[in-house]
């Protein structure tokens, strides 16, 4: 299966050009996740207290609040990339080789109505040395986006764009051992724990692994960020590109439906994001879609899959070309979710941001006006 290619953007007004680097889609589960009662704490609300104090060695135990009822998903919102771009020139130049958005870039999508963006990043960027200090530049980047998108009443979900690798080495292999994953994790979450607007993607598309592996990895970058006091919402990706028309394959390995359900949460704050595009292997490459049906088609199994487990998921990345039949299946999916938002916590188009140029699934205004693929999304922004 081919998956949709990620772009290097090296200058503001350039061309894009294909790398070998790719997107794909996927599916997420998982046990320990968020029961639909008493359900998923919002990152807009304050962080629970443990109920005892926990003991000095083990995780705290954040307590779940209610989700309100709500006639849509809680988050709607946006990838803006850029920070995750220029791969393949580690560690990169910032602002010619990859760029973070500008602090007042959110205000557009805010008044649209979308309440998330979801922020890609490069863990090697953030990160120069496994087990070692994130690197004070690329952090200073990253919280000062965080800090003016949250203090303007923007979630942001952070999210580690890397394939559940570090320099191409898969985690769980003994170049990248589970350990320093969760390293990774708990450096991050001391760095944003007291901003309950803050959600933890854990990584962007496991793939080429086990399930079994990758299920471990996420199950020790969650005790890690519960371990520093972190109550904020964790986001669990499934392996396989996370498609959810694949949540139930084996090409895989052991399917994301069966695995997923050894994921536990001692703050008992999941959701398990998936990605999933409309063509015609679901890997978002190309600017058609296979039917106006297909959107819900590819959803249905995983949303039963969450409601049979007592889940939330979230639509991490979806995007469609600018065409009758797109249309229709993004908005026939973005109302199933709609229509099942027991199940659905929130979802990201993907994608936005300054560099994209004339890519065809950008929502990134140009001058005044809005792109085509915005004016789907906005009934179901407002």
């Amino acid at each position: 299966m081919t998956h949709k290619p990620r772009f290097e953007l090296p200058q503001l007004a350039m061309a894009m050009a294909f790398t070998l680097s790719l997107a794909g889609c996927g599916g997420g589960g998982g046990g320990g996740g968020i029961a639909s009662t008493p359900g998923l704490v919002p990152s807009t609300a304050a962080p629970a207290a443990p109920a005892t104090p926990p003991e000095a060695a083990a995780p705290p135990a954040a307590t779940a609040a209610p989700l309100a009822t709500s006639p849509k998903p809680a988050w709607r919102g946006v990838s803006l990339a850029g920070a995750e771009f220029g791969e393949s020139k580690l560690p990169g130049i910032h602002g010619q080789d990859y760029i973070y958005p500008a602090n007042d870039s959110v205000g557009y999508y805010q008044r649209k109505g979308m309440n998330l963006v979801r922020l890609p990043f490069l863990w090697e960027r953030l990160q120069p040395q496994l087990n070692q200090e994130l690197d004070s530049n690329e952090l200073e980047r990253l919280k000062s986006f965080v800090a003016a998108a949250t203090a303007g009443g923007t979630d942001v979900l952070l999210d580690p764009h890397n394939y559940a690798r570090w320099h191409a080495s898969v985690i769980g292999s003994a170049e990248v051992p589970q350990a320093a994953f969760a390293d990774l994790w708990r450096r991050l979450a001391l760095q944003f724990k007291d901003n309950p607007r803050v959600l933890f993607g854990l990584m962007n598309e496991p793939h080429d692994m086990s399930t079994e592996t990758w299920v471990a990895a996420a199950n020790a970058g969650i005790a890690a960020i519960r371990a520093t006091g972190a109550a904020n919402v964790i986001t669990v990706p499934g392996n396989g590109w996370t498609g959810a028309h694949s949540w139930f394959a084996n090409s895989y390995g052991t399917p994301n439906a069966e695995a997923m359900l050894a994921v536990t949460d001692s703050g008992n704050n999941l959701v398990f994001e998936v990605h999933q595009y409309l063509d015609g292997d679901s890997a978002g490459k190309l600017e058609t879609c296979v039917s106006d049906t297909i959107g819900i088609e590819r959803l249905r199994d995983f949303t039963g899959w969450l409601k049979t487990h007592g889940k939330r998921g979230m639509l991490g990345e979806f995007a469609g070309g600018n065409n009758e039949t797109c249309r229709l299946g993004i908005t026939a999916m973005l109302q199933h979710m709609k229509d099942n938002d027991a199940q659905w916590a929130g979802w990201a188009w993907w994608a936005g941001g300054p560099w994209w140029g004339s890519y065809p699934f950008s929502i990134e205004p140009q001058g005044s006006g809005d792109r085509p693929q915005m004016n789907w999304l906005t009934p179901f922004l407002n």
